[in-house]
């Protein structure tokens, strides 16, 4: 590995050294992949990845190409301790709005979870369900904390998956190019053909 490389993930594993520091055994990283789409679920992760892991690359998501990301989702799974997704599909998000849908998935995703964390670091989110596990909420965590990343690639390349599958489906939509994401091809399509099922009707009342 090369140096910079190991300054870089040694700067984000900060958070976690201390905490390990501080006699705290297991920790829990949490993000979701999701909230913005179109259509699709919304997808969160929880993982717990050992005190020594260093993966080469492991970052925030969006700052991983989508080749690099299939890559690292085999070597952090592979390496976790333990590791968790809840996926939450369109219509629930319809029906309780995507900020409950999201803290739905992650309280899924904890129960999936074969060992119990000590502490939970989540990305961003407050007032959440943890089955009454300690938690801090750290803004931009995906791009500060070690755990938080590896859990931002299990939650991205998983809701990828699960679009790719979607679009041999509803090819007329592009669902392989943006995932559902709101891009002018996505919009497109939908003003042509109309939303199907896959679509959360609640977002796309102006298009």
């Amino acid at each position: 590995m090369k140096e910079k490389e190991q300054e870089r993930l040694e700067k984000l594993k900060e958070i976690e050294q201390s905490l390990y520091s501080e006699k705290v055994q297991y920790i829990c990283g949490i993000d979701e992949a999701g909230r913005g789409p179109l259509a699709g679920p919304v997808v969160v992760a929880s993982v717990i990845m050992p005190k020594d892991s260093m993966i080469e690359g492991v970052n925030d998501s969006k700052k991983v190409s989508e080749k690099k990301r299939e890559l690292l989702y085999e070597k952090i799974v592979e390496q976790a301790l333990a590791y968790g997704v809840g996926i939450v599909g369109q219509e629930e998000i319809d029906r309780i709005n995507i900020l409950n849908a999201t803290k739905k998935a992650l309280t899924m995703s904890l129960q999936e979870l074969k060992i119990k964390p000590n502490l939970i670091l989540v990305d961003a989110l407050k007032n959440i369900d943890t089955l009454q596990i300690p938690y801090k909420s750290i803004i931009k965590g995906d791009a500060k904390v070690y755990s938080i990343s590896a859990a931002s690639i299990i939650a991205k390349v998983t809701r990828d998956r699960i679009m790719r599958q979607w679009d041999e489906v509803y090819p007329q939509y592009g669902f392989l190019a943006h995932k559902g994401y709101g891009t002018k091809m996505h919009m497109d399509a939908i003003r042509q053909y109309g939303p199907c099922p896959l679509h959360r009707k609640s977002f796309i009342t102006h298009i």
